[in-house]
């Protein structure tokens, strides 16, 4: 592991995001909601911009002002979404985008992969949480979709891109191909229990992805693909205790940043990072691990892969590294697994989770199995206890 870059920013990051293609790279600030947008290269770490740089602090608003923000496929161009509206932000400036009404809920926000189409979760306040809009970049038309929420990434080799469908009781990882002007959801979904996870991170050769969440615990969970089944389930600290939670856990789960797992260039090998500031480097098969002091006494606040094949780090004292891990080459195998993924679904004419192939993955229900479950053990998640119950009231 080699350091090719080191700055100090100025603020604490609390998460990163890196333009798909480009040396850009979008950090949050954690004091006030405010993207600040660094270039990378040449050994140098440079800040370009700042979204929101005259914000006040988030007091106790961060919930409704968090913004949102997406990175354009192709071109030098980061969309910042609020409740209010969005901003485009380019090297030569910032600029609103009209015709998009203001709700009272933060805007998840995703660009299509041709980058003509933005898509927007929730709709408006007339509409609701319930569904999506897309807005047409030239046209400035719009239509409303299904819902979807917390940001939608692509398979690596392309041909498909995963996001979230988010409620309180259960998660579904939803899987769509990645053509037309709106995401197209796909029959075979991932069911996870209860909600509050971040986007899915791809390993670059397409055989996995990982899911950090939940809303309760610091879980950590892998899955291969295209199978989904489940080759890892980990929790970053302790185990989540009964309620009421003793104020020393809650200290704790809130010292493990919630960006702080990526797959980097590596195949099979996952990265995470931890409030000692070490990032730990886990292959997934054999589960090895190996430690790397990156930030001596600074937490790990963010961590991200870039464009070009590195990690970017991001400390609680406002230091960013650009690391050097190694590289490895493009795999036919992810193309593979795309097709053979899509060739056993179809889209969904209703994401409703009985009319969905579901795997959680270890088991599988096909559409209408859920209907018919009433029993379940204590080791089953809340969602199916809950659902077991429900058709024996039923």
């Amino acid at each position: 592991m080699e350091i090719l870059a080191q700055i100090r920013s100025g603020a604490t990051v609390e998460r990163l995001l890196c333009h798909p293609r480009l040396p850009l790279v979008a950090g949050w600030d954690a004091d006030r909601p405010a993207i600040r947008i660094w270039e990378y290269g040449d050994g140098q770490v440079r800040e370009v911009g700042t979204v929101g740089a005259d914000s006040a602090d988030y007091g106790d608003d961060r919930y409704l002002r968090t913004p949102s923000a997406a990175w354009h496929p192709n071109e030098p161009l980061l969309v910042v979404a609020d409740g209010f509206g969005l901003a485009r932000w380019t090297l030569s400036g910032i600029s609103a985008i009209d015709g998009v009404p203001p709700i009272e809920y933060n805007r998840d926000v995703a660009f299509s992969p041709d980058g003509r189409t933005l898509w927007l979760s929730p709709a408006d306040a007339e509409e609701g949480a319930e569904c999506s809009m897309t807005l047409d970049n030239v046209s400035g038309a719009t239509s409303i979709e299904a819902r979807w929420d917390t940001g939608v990434v692509a398979h690596p080799a392309g041909g498909l891109l995963a996001t979230l469908q988010s409620d309180q009781g259960a998660t579904l990882v939803l899987f769509s191909r990645d053509s037309g002007a709106a995401l197209r959801p796909l029959r075979r979904a991932l069911v996870l229990d209860c909600d509050g996870y971040e986007t899915p991170t791809f390993s670059p050769d397409g055989r996995h992805f990982a899911v950090r969440g939940n809303a309760y615990d610091n879980s950590l969970e892998v899955f291969e693909f295209p199978s989904l089944r489940r080759v890892l389930g980990v929790t970053l600290g302790r185990p989540c205790p009964e309620y009421p939670y003793p104020q020393e856990w809650l200290d704790e789960m809130y010292s493990w940043s919630r960006h702080n797992v990526v797959f980097g260039p590596l195949p099979g090998v996952l990265w995470i990072g931890t409030p000692e500031g070490v990032v730990v480097e886990l292959k997934i098969d054999g589960e090895q691990l190996t430690e790397h002091e990156v930030l001596p006494g600074s937490a790990v606040t963010a961590l991200t892969a870039t464009a070009t094949g590195e990690l970017l780090v991001a400390g609680r004292d406002g230091v960013l590294v650009l690391l050097s891990v190694g590289s490895a080459a493009a795999s036919e195998a992810a193309t593979a697994a795309v097709t053979e993924f899509l060739a056993g679904t179809s889209e969904a004419a209703d994401l409703d989770m009985d009319h969905l192939d579901l795997t959680d993955g270890t088991r599988t229900w096909q559409a209408g199995d859920l209907e018919t479950v009433t029993e379940h053990s204590t080791g089953d998640p809340s969602w199916l206890r809950i659902r077991a119950g429900m058709n024996r009231l039923g």
